[in-house]
C-alpha cells in the first residue's frame, strides 16, 4: 500500500504522519501539494492521508476553505470511485466532514478552549480496515490536540452511524468506559471517529501518528497503521 499525505497551507502534522508511515511502518509515502490536481503515483489499494494542522489558519472554521483545494476533487473521485482509501487525522477529519465524505460536523469544544492531552478511546468495530486488527473495547491512548474536536450530528444522521457500524471510536477512560468525564470535547454519543457508508473513508480527531513509537514511550496509535496494512495484504490474496 502506498501513501500519499496532503499538505495544506497550515498543516503541521505532515511530517509526524509521513515518518511513521515511511520510518517505522516502511511504506512508500509522498506528499501531495493541495494545488495538485491529480493524485500522483496513488492508484488503486492506496490511501491518501489528510494529516493534522490549521489549514488555512481555520479560518472561516476549521477545513472550510481546505475542502475547495483543487486536490480535494481528485480525493472525492478517488474515494467515490472505491479504488482506495482517505484517511483522515484531527484537521483531516474536519475537512473530510466539510467535503461531506465523512457524516456530521466538528464544532468548538464544549470547554469552548483549545485541548492538548493524552486520552483514551475504544475501537467500536472490527468492520473497517483502520480497526480490523484492534481489540473492540480495549482502551488506548491516544493524543488530542484541537480547538474544534467536538463531533455533532442530528438524532438520524447519529441513528443511522449506529445502525450501519459506522462508528469506530468512542471517547473512554483508562478502563474503557464510556462517561462524560472521559469526553473531552462533549462529542455526540462520545465519538471520536466515523468511516463512510462504503467503509474506505475514515476520520478521527485523536493523533495515532504521535502514539506509534517506542521512543515516545507510547505505540497504541501504531495498531491503526498496522491494521490497515494487514487489512490491504489479506485483500490482495483474495
Amino acid at each position: 500500500m502506498k501513501f500519499g499525505v496532503i499538505v495544506f497551507p497550515g498543516s503541521n502534522c505532515d511530517d509526524d504522519m509521513v515518518h511513521v508511515l515511511g520510518d517505522v511502518m516502511g511504506c512508500e509515502v509522498v506528499k501531495l501539494w493541495h494545488k495538485q490536481s491529480d493524485l500522483g503515483m496513488l492508484g488503486a489499494g492506496d490511501c491518501v492521508v489528510l494529516p493534522g494542522g490549521f489549514s488555512f489558519g481555520d479560518y472561516v472554521r476549521a477545513g472550510a476553505i481546505a475542502h475547495l483545494s483543487p486536490i480535494m476533487q481528485a480525493v472525492k473521485e478517488f474515494a467515490d470511485s472505491g479504488q482506495g482509501y482517505v484517511f483522515g487525522v484531527c484537521n483531516g477529519f474536519q475537512i473530510l466532514c466539510e467535503s461531506g465524505l465523512l457524516p456530521g460536523v466538528l464544532l468548538r469544544n464544549s470547554g469552548q478552549q483549545f485541548i492538548c492531552s493524552n486520552v483514551f478511546i475504544r475501537a467500536e468495530t472490527n468492520n473497517s480496515m483502520l480497526t480490523s486488527n484492534l481489540t473492540v473495547g480495549q482502551p488506548l491512548n491516544i493524543p488530542i490536540a484541537h480547538a474544534e474536536g467536538r463531533f455533532y450530528a442530528d438524532e438520524k444522521t447519529l441513528d443511522t452511524l449506529e445502525q450501519n457500524d459506522q462508528v469506530l471510536f468512542r471517547y473512554c477512560d483508562a478502563a474503557g468506559q464510556v462517561s462524560d468525564l472521559a469526553n473531552p470535547n462533549g462529542a455526540s454519543r462520545h465519538i471520536a471517529g466515523v468511516c463512510n457508508e462504503k467503509r474506505n473513508v475514515f476520520g478521527m480527531m485523536p493523533h495515532p501518528e504521535r502514539a506509534s513509537e517506542d521512543i515516545l514511550a507510547n505505540t497504541d496509535g501504531r495498531g491503526l497503521f498496522e491494521s490497515l496494512l494487514q487489512a490491504q495484504t489479506l485483500l490482495k490474496t483474495i
